[in-house]
């Protein structure tokens, strides 16, 4: 999900599954107004949907811009049979992770 495609989604009313887990974090006055002023502009949401649809938004928009760095190792060719190269960059390794802590996440809810 894009930032830009935030403002709709707030129009609107989402659903997801949430974790148990919750994080306590303290904000620059700034961006605590900014949220603020975003929770006037769109009540029915409240300040702890918003930060979780934000941070949800800059999570994929930072992923979407990881480095790809080249490795030596052949994976597949293209179209034209042109070789495609592992990635070496940090992209595997946390896509990874995720999926480590997103099976975690999994488990524990079905127990």
């Amino acid at each position: 999900m894009k930032v830009r495609e935030l403002l709709s989604l707030w129009e609107e009313t989402a659903s997801g599954t949430l974790t148990a887990d919750c994080y306590e974090v303290r904000l620059p006055i700034k961006d605590a107004a900014r949220l603020n002023a975003l929770a006037e502009l769109f009540p029915r949401r409240n300040i702890e949907e918003l930060i979780t649809d934000l941070l949800s938004a800059a999570l994929d928009e930072m992923e979407s811009v990881m480095p790809y760095r080249q490795g030596t190792k052949v994976v597949a060719t293209d179209e034209q049979g042109d070789p495609l190269y592992e990635d070496v960059g940090p992209t595997p390794r946390y896509l990874s992770l995720t999926e480590k802590h997103l099976n975690r996440y999994k488990h524990q809810e079905s127990h």
